[in-house]
């Protein structure tokens, strides 16, 4: 659970789910950015939608199970080689070297 009002990226999120567990974070658009339709958000504003998602995972283990599953294939977009891919691709296009 990551219940953050501010994220730059949602290292945290990808961390849990290459763990392999069921993830429930804050809807704040970095970690849906990050974790897709891989997690269980809440408002972080809002405590009762907090426990709601809490609830949802520990009541619904169908569901734990395929955010589980979705989290795995999510880390799999977020390797380091493709992070040093897209920073190479960037700073080429900086330099007009497309």
């Amino acid at each position: 659970m990551l219940p953050t009002f501010q994220e730059g990226f949602g290292l945290p999120v990808l961390e849990a789910m290459a763990r392999g567990l069921p993830v429930a974070c804050s809807d704040i658009a970095a970690l849906s950015e990050v974790a897709g339709d891989a997690a269980m958000r809440f408002d972080p504003h809002d405590p009762s939608s907090i426990a709601a998602a809490i609830a949802r995972l520990i009541e619904d283990r169908q569901l734990a199970s395929e955010l589980v599953e979705r989290g795995r294939e999510r880390c799999r977009m977020f390797s380091w080689e493709r992070t040093a891919q897209t920073t190479l691709a960037s700073y080429r296009r900086a330099l007009g070297r497309d």
